[in-house]
């Protein structure tokens, strides 16, 4: 909540220092996020792959996405993983940083939206402190939140992506990677977005 009495006087990475930029206006897009992680703490856990795809005027753009596989052979050795799923994805490999990096030059000032978004934004945010920036400033919106408010649940029961696109009749992909997942929770989006006339 103080990271910015943290960081004055703090010298930023030139990503980071555009990324900042890219808030003196507001976006119109938002970016679908998800995370393909090792555990659930974001403190000793990392992420293993990230997936996004994009939303501008109520359109899912295919062409925007972003996913990428980040390289934890440090991590799996030493907690005794396997790293089958680097060796058989098929998407692009980085080392975390770069990964980071990349996502960050993606993810510009767009609004995120994800499935229990604050686990993603809480890794990523851990990950971006070992690269010496800041925490991640973008507004972020939570589908299964919003799932809630619109069937007035009250007692914070969760849902799950699949439940949610039963309900939808939304036709399940075999979701083999967190770009999949991601465009999944854009099609629950734009629909919850609809029937809760969110702007």
């Amino acid at each position: 909540m103080l990271d910015w009495i943290k960081n004055i006087g703090k010298e930023f990475p030139e990503f980071w220092k555009d990324y900042l930029k890219k808030f003196d206006e507001k976006s119109n897009k938002f970016v679908i996020m998800t995370t393909e992680t090792t555990g659930l703490n974001p403190y000793k856990d990392v992420i293993l792959s990230i997936g996004c795809v994009t939303i501008q005027n109520n359109l899912i753009l295919i062409g925007e996405s972003f996913e990428v596989v980040l390289l934890q052979y440090v991590f799996n050795h030493d907690n005794q993983m396997s790293n089958e799923f680097i060796i058989e994805s098929k998407q692009e490999k980085l080392i975390e940083v770069e990964g980071i990096k990349k996502f960050i030059e993606f993810l510009q000032n767009a609004v995120i939206v994800g499935h229990r978004i604050d686990f993603d934004i809480e890794i990523i945010n851990e990950a971006l402190k070992k690269m010496n920036c800041g925490s991640i400033k973008n507004e972020a919106l939570d589908i299964e939140i919003m799932y809630r408010k619109w069937i007035e649940n009250v007692d914070e029961k969760p849902f799950s992506i699949e439940e949610m696109c039963q309900h939808f009749k939304i036709e399940k992909t075999f979701r083999n990677s967190t770009a999949e997942d991601a465009y999944l929770i854009g099609l629950l989006f734009l629909k919850l977005k609809s029937r809760l006339k969110f702007k």
